[in-house]
């Protein structure tokens, strides 16, 4: 456990960790639980990072808000990077986030992005990816994240 989220093995799903916020107070709560894990090996390894769209994610249209999408998009960017072990909870921060919406995102089916690390240099980690549920493309992203300062 890191002062501010909880990462711990889900039980009854191998493979998976959760990464939840301790301060149920704080923006990354209003996304529910949040869930990631390291899928292949090499140049072709993605983190996948899950979150439940609940209604409370939803627009009028009954689909995933674009807010909601954006949010996740950008929390994803850090678990990604968690599940890389780049990253520790705490001072990093987005620096850029470019997203393409390519279709809706349902309501009560887990929403997946799949995290693809391009380059990390002293400071900064390159990242891109999509947001999927089963085989719907949702939206496409890229964005970089600065490291924490270390003091």
């Amino acid at each position: 456990m890191h002062e501010h989220f909880v990462d711990a093995e889900l039980p009854g799903e191998p493979g998976w960790r959760s990464w939840d916020a301790v301060d149920r107070t704080r923006f990354n709560a209003l996304l529910g639980s949040i869930a990631y894990r390291v899928e292949g090996e090499g140049p072709a390894r993605r983190a996948r990072v899950r979150m439940h769209p609940e209604r409370r994610h939803s627009n009028l249209r009954e689909s995933v808000h674009g807010g909601a999408i954006l949010a996740f998009i950008d929390v994803a960017l850090f678990a990604g990077a968690r599940a890389f072990g780049l990253l520790e909870a705490g001072t990093a921060v987005t620096l850029g986030l470019d997203t393409q919406f390519i279709g809706g995102g349902t309501i009560g089916e887990p929403l997946d992005a799949e995290v693809e690390l391009l380059r990390e240099t002293g400071r900064l980690l390159f990242l891109r990816g999509l947001v999927v549920q089963g085989e719907t493309k949702v939206a496409a992203f890229s964005g970089t994240v600065r490291k924490p300062t270390l003091r």
